[in-house]
């Protein structure tokens, strides 16, 4: 394999095992800081159980996700220089923000929160958590507005002098169409993540009639949630998928496997190809409903994989701006099949435990146990789509991943590095899950002696 090659695979792996962590630490925040402030309103120790059981989780998530995004951090030098010289004065904008701004505060207020019990009054000790949590979702925001600049370029030119990308207006970065749609996207599968996460723990105790009144009122919380985000998820990528056909309508075209412009377009709910995925060979499709989600036009054009080619080629000259067709079909089908998933389970689960009923079925435990890797897979298949569905561009219409790669790096020094940070990631992995389930069999801490007594309230420790 040649040096773009690993290191697009070094990347990715990176990418996706850091994004494991990112959308629980954003969900469970606002989480953590609702039950916080149920507590604080209607002094129910319940709550207060529920904010550190929770609050623990979160604070092992966020402490795994940070090692796991230096290390991403670190490689656009290590392995994408060239881009990083090209696109620095741009794309280090929102990530200084991002650090300087959003990072600083969410582990400043966090640090607050942690040592903060019985020492802060009730109130401060409450809006450390809340800000925290923005701190979290800001720093999503700074994030996706970088990603969302590689995605649809704006506020920027190529300077003559160093025909480098030049930064000419924040507010056009910042207000990008694009990531105005993808941060509530990624907020409400945050949500879908977490919700299932409180689910599954919940499941666990309730499976063993361990603590039942508190984690009934758990698994309720984490299903309407779910139930709710699945929805809201659904709604914003719907947003995006028309955002899509009108900015880059090779993602659009490949997202169906389209070779030729058609009106009206149908969605296919199960396709065989060819090997080299150039060719359709048999496919389960549903009348109209590409259009629809394309165009909102039950009958609306959407362009062909063919016939953007050649677009492309007058626009940017000669060569393949195809994606990986296969690749694209499959990860937009499995990221809205899980989510589907995640989101009856949700819907199932409420209907079990209506009326204050605790389920008396092993089979639904097992399933929310278990269905928490759903919308893992919802997610991390969705980020595979929208990064190698933008294919063959680092910086769509700008810069192609091919003139990215860093030129001094050897394919072995490569092998190596990732060789590495794999081995690393999966011990981190393997500590991260036992915390996480050791944390989840512990149960929820006693009740205080005198609920609502800050002083009587420990100190988060391990």
């Amino acid at each position: 394999m040649s040096a773009l090659d690993l290191s697009r695979w070094q990347f990715g792996i990176t990418t996706v095992y850091h994004f494991i962590f990112v959308p629980l630490t954003i969900g469970l925040s606002i989480i953590v800081a609702g039950l916080q402030t149920a507590w604080f309103v209607k002094k129910d120790p319940e709550y207060l159980r529920m904010t550190k059981f929770f609050g623990k989780l979160f604070l092992i998530n966020f402490a795994v996700g940070v090692v796991t995004g230096i290390v991403q951090e670190f490689q656009f030098g290590m392995n994408w220089s060239a881009y990083s010289r090209f696109v620095g004065d741009v794309f280090g904008a929102p990530l200084a923000m991002e650090g300087l701004l959003a990072f600083f505060m969410e582990s400043t207020f966090l640090g607050l929160w942690i040592f903060g019990w019985g020492r802060l009054s009730p109130r401060l000790h409450l809006a450390t958590i809340w800000l925290a949590a923005i701190g979290t979702s800001l720093s999503a925001y700074f994030i996706l507005a970088a990603n969302s600049w590689m995605q649809h370029p704006v506020g920027y030119r190529i300077s003559p002098v160093t025909h480098r990308a030049q930064l000419t207006s924040i507010v056009a970065l910042l207000t990008n169409s694009t990531v105005l749609a993808a941060w509530p996207h990624v907020m409400f599968a945050s949500f879908l993540i977490a919700g299932m996460v409180v689910i599954a723990a919940s499941a666990w105790h309730l499976a063993r009639g361990s603590d039942t009144a508190l984690f009934r009122r758990a698994m309720r919380l984490g299903l309407t949630l779910t139930l709710a985000a699945g929805i809201a998820t659904a709604a914003t990528g719907d947003v995006q998928a028309r955002l899509m056909d009108s900015q880059q309508p090779m993602k659009m075209a490949a997202a169906e496997a389209l070779y030729d412009t058609s009106a009206p377009a149908s969605f296919s709910l199960f396709t065989v190809g060819s090997l080299n995925g150039g060719k359709e060979l048999w496919s389960v499709r549903v009348p109209y409903l590409l259009s629809l989600i394309a165009t909102l036009n039950p009958r609306g054009t959407v362009r062909g994989i063919n016939n953007v080619q050649r677009a492309y080629v007058k626009r940017y000259g000669p060569g393949s701006y195809k994606p990986i067709i296969p690749v694209t079909y499959w990860s937009f089908r499995l990221m809205i099949g899980f989510g589907l998933l995640v989101t009856l389970l949700a819907l199932a689960g409420l209907w079990l435990t209506r009326r204050r009923r605790v389920p008396r079925s092993q089979w639904f435990y097992r399933a929310a146990m278990w269905g928490v890797v759903l919308p893992y897979l919802a997610t991390t298949t969705g980020w595979i789509f929208t990064e190698m569905g933008r294919q063959p561009w680092t910086v769509f219409g700008v810069l192609r991943t091919s003139q990215s790669v860093s030129p001094g790096v050897s394919a072995g020094e490569i092998v190596t590095s990732m060789t590495v940070f794999t081995l690393l990631y999966a011990a981190l992995a393997a500590i991260a899950g036992w915390l996480m389930i050791h944390h989840v069999k512990s149960g929820a801490p006693a009740e205080p002696e005198a609920p609502g007594a800050d002083e009587l309230l420990p100190v988060f420790s391990y």
